[in-house]
């Protein structure tokens, strides 16, 4: 066998195991992923009918960072009056916040809440909240739930619609309960425990 032969075997082969390494480790990575391509969702919308409905718990805490060199909410607007207003009337702040295992700021990630928020009482600290639970990580990695829903948030717990989601979670129903786990009225820097009942299809 001549040399150039050799390296051409020797090239073939190492290109080969470069796509085995690659099949191995972002195989991992693929499974918790779901199919979102149109074909897939009316893949699944016909086999519906032989699904079943099921309950599932999720457990996590919300990390809703303004104060900080690289904050997770920022405040977009508010008017004229909020600055004097006792319950922060009109003040809008978009938000990507950690959601993790523990309460701890180092526990391990498993999402992000994405979405607005917004003072929307004149009577009491209120909010109105549009948010996207984005999972990323375990076997709903790649699926969401979208709440709309007020926020009283000096209430111990706060009860939140849950009226969809995606992935997993499709045509999902349920209810969301928020209770502070922590809050800093300087720096406005809060975490957020949250137990989730929803109810979505498994076929």
């Amino acid at each position: 066998m001549d040399k150039l032969s050799m390296k051409m075997k020797m090239k073939v082969l190492n290109i080969a195991m470069l796509w085995l390494a690659v099949v191995i480790f972002a195989a991992p990575l693929a499974r918790g992923s779901i199919d979102q391509s149109p074909k897939a969702v009316e893949k699944w919308f016909k086999e519906l009918r032989h699904g079943k409905e099921k309950m599932t718990k999720l457990h996590f805490y919300l990390h809703d960072i303004i104060t900080a060199k690289n904050p997770t909410a920022v405040i977009v607007a508010q008017a004229k009056i909020t600055s004097k207003s006792p319950t922060k009337f009109g003040e809008t702040v978009v938000l990507d916040d950690p959601l993790t295992q523990g309460p701890e700021p180092y526990s391990k990630i498993i999402g992000h809440a994405q979405g607005i928020y917004s003072f929307v009482s004149k009577e009491e600290k209120s909010l109105i909240m549009i948010l996207n639970l984005v999972f990323k990580d375990g076997k709903f990695n790649g699926s969401t739930l979208s709440l709309l829903a007020s926020n009283p948030f000096l209430h111990e717990y706060r009860e939140m619609p849950i009226l969809g989601g995606t992935g997993a979670f499709r045509l999902a129903r349920g209810i969301a309960t928020e209770k502070t786990y922590a809050a800093n009225v300087t720096t406005k820097n809060a975490i957020a425990e949250y137990h989730v009942l929803v109810l979505h299809y498994r076929l």
